[in-house]
C-alpha cells in the first residue's frame, strides 16, 4: 500500500544496527554501505484511497546514505 508520511515522525527509537539487522546485505548491496540502523516513529499518514491515520512507521537508514523502505506497521488510531 502506498502512503505519504504527512508530518515529522515523533518516538523515533533504533531498533536494531549493524548485525543484528536481518537485511543487512541487501541493503549494502542495493543502496551501498555504511551505518545500518533499523528504526520506527509514530505519525500521521495519507493513505491511497485518501484516509489520514496515525500509524507505527519502520525504516532503515545510514548516515550519508537516506532512508529507505519506510512501511506501516501498525495503525494506532
Amino acid at each position: 500500500m502506498d502512503f505519504k508520511i504527512l508530518e515529522n515522525l515523533r518516538a523515533v527509537e533504533t531498533i536494531a544496527t549493524g548485525r543484528q539487522i536481518r537485511e543487512l546485505a541487501r541493503l549494502r548491496r542495493i543502496y551501498g554501505p555504511g551505518r545500518w540502523r533499523k528504526r520506527k516513529g509514530v505519525g500521521r499518514v495519507l493513505l491511497s484511497d485518501g484516509a489520514i491515520r496515525l500509524a507505527e512507521i519502520h525504516w532503515y537508514e545510514a548516515h550519508g546514505i537516506g532512508s529507505y523502505e519506510h512501511k506501516i506497521k501498525r495503525y494506532l488510531d
